[in-house]
């Protein structure tokens, strides 16, 4: 992405910098923020529109399919469109398509428009990244890198909070109107400060275009195949069977054409740099963990607790709000404290919060939540920022958008392999605890046949007085018993996994390179 060079001195940046990169940032918040802020909404959505509850997923997944396919493309389209004019009419469309998602009238529109919605959103997540690489000078890097780090961990922390307090309130329309007044904000800056530069439309014929093609075929059929294989028993599926082979198919003519061509549409060669590609890697375990909490938890609570979307909303806020204390004092550990060192201590709090959940019993609601989310987001405000510079240590300032674009991409994807492997982890786990109590929990032993007598007792006591109903109603109550028994029991083992998942993340980093955490290396 060609940013104009910094205007600002070798270790100070100007007024104007900070507001142009304060009004980037804006954007890259309020993308992030779309990406989970319908969660806890998702059955009052659904219900505004008219579809059933297997298919609300999508309001959130068609517009992760258009973040994942735009991010990587951003520093090409840029250079052919101009950096300025490319990021504020996409800014705009962002704005115009968040509005229209809240007039949508069926399940239809409301993913055509998400899908639009998010691919305009995710050009606003590496421009920012990008205006924090070329526009600050070294030495307040760091500084950008933590700004960042709320918009990539802060945002999706609170996007359910938000989400639940605006459709409990106002409606769940209001979830989309919110992105407007600090939209406008953040245009009327960037068409303020970012300098005019003439469109290279010549670069249009130079395009990789097989690259482009492929990788936007791959992704969506590989977020559809994740999306859908739960419910679809994998690939039991034809459905999903053909659409894994045509995953697989284009994104692997879209690897080969990326390194081989010279000019490619995504710089797959920088993941050969040891510490982009652990960093990256690490990145896309982060994902994992980001994405993937913050879609356990709001599950939990309201199929375990009954919660919800505001109360949802309010258990999720400990998640988010803490980091607003943190982060601050992030740049500062990081110029005293080898970065590697910050964010493996990040992940590894960030994995003992998900373990601290294994345990959970029928009593566990959104109290037991507050220490656990504490923690949680303190891990995650030690994590993002450093990260972030580790990976870019060694990049060169022409490779900084590339490397923004792949970096930011693979986090999305991480998250997006996250939901779908623990919803898949989470039914297989849930199924075996309810077989495995089934197996102790029948009319043959005497302490069940003991358990439904008291439990008809209490039914005749309470106004059946008819044994056999309330026989009836003792045997469906001692169902819903296990049932929830067993759900809370997969929802526990998945918190685990999901722990194991960021302890991997954190020796990935340990692997890399000591190096600068500003880390940009400038040509």
């Amino acid at each position: 992405m060609s940013a104009p060079a910094p205007s600002s001195s070798e270790h100070h940046a100007s007024l104007r910098d900070w507001i142009m990169v304060s009004a980037g940032l804006i954007g890259a918040f309020m993308a992030v923020l779309n990406i989970q802020i319908t969660n806890a909404s998702l059955l009052n959505i659904e219900g505004g529109i008219g579809t059933g509850v297997d298919n609300g997923a999508w309001i959130s997944t068609a517009y992760l399919i258009g973040e994942i396919i735009v991010i990587p493309l951003c520093d090409y389209l840029s250079r052919v469109f101009s950096f300025r004019l490319f990021l504020i009419v996409n800014s705009i469309l962002f704005i115009i398509f968040s509005v229209c998602c809240a007039f949508a009238q069926n399940l239809p529109q409301m993913i055509a428009l998400r899908g639009i919605q998010g691919f305009c959103g995710g050009v606003l997540i590496p421009m920012a990244f990008t205006l924090i690489l070329t526009r600050l000078p070294k030495a307040q890097q760091p500084i950008g890198m933590a700004m960042f780090a709320i918009t990539a961990t802060f945002a999706p922390a609170i996007g359910p909070t938000i989400g639940g307090y605006l459709t409990e309130n106002f409606g769940w329309e209001y979830i989309f109107f919110i992105n407007v007044i600090p939209g406008a904000i953040m245009v009327v800056a960037l068409m303020m400060t970012l300098e005019r530069e003439p469109m290279r439309l010549g670069l249009l014929k130079e395009g990789d275009w097989l690259g482009i093609v492929t990788m936007s075929i791959g992704l969506a059929a590989l977020q559809t195949v994740l999306e859908e294989g739960n419910k679809e028993d994998w690939f039991g599926s034809p459905f999903i069977v053909k659409l894994a082979i045509v995953a697989v198919v284009f994104l692997g003519i879209f690897i080969a054409t990326e390194l081989m061509v010279k000019n490619p549409a995504v710089n797959l060669r920088l993941l050969t740099k040891r510490n982009f590609g652990f960093g990256t890697l690490a990145n896309a375990l982060l994902g994992f963990g980001l994405y993937g909490s913050v879609f356990l938890l709001p599950q939990y609570l309201g199929q375990a607790q009954g919660y919800n979307a505001e109360q949802i909303g309010s258990v999720m806020a400990w998640t988010g709000l803490p980091q607003l204390l943190v982060i601050p004092f992030v740049p500062k550990l990081m110029k005293k404290i080898d970065a590697r060192f910050l964010v493996a201590f990040g992940l590894c709090l960030f994995g003992y919060s998900c373990m601290m959940n294994m345990y959970m019993s029928p009593d566990t609601a959104g109290d037991q939540f507050f220490t656990p989310n504490v923690i949680r987001a303190v891990g995650q405000s030690f994590a993002m920022a450093p990260l972030t510079g580790i990976a870019m240590v060694g990049i060169a300032r022409a490779d900084s958008a590339a490397a923004s674009g792949l970096f930011n991409m693979l986090r999305n994807l991480g998250g997006a392999f996250g939901v779908a492997l623990l919803g898949t982890i989470f039914t297989k786990r849930e199924q075996f605890h309810s077989n495995m109590i089934g197996m102790y929990v029948n009319p043959f032993r005497p302490e069940v046949r003991d358990r439904l007598a008291q439990m008809t007792n209490y039914f005749m006591a309470h106004g059946v007085s008819d044994p056999a109903t309330a026989q009836h109603q003792a045997a469906i109550m001692l169902g819903k018993i296990i049932k929830k028994q067993s759900v809370i029991m997969g929802f526990a083992d998945t918190f685990a996994i999901l722990g194991g998942t960021l302890f991997v993340a954190a020796v990935c980093v340990m692997l890399a390179k000591k190096g600068e955490a500003s880390g940009v290396v400038a040509h």
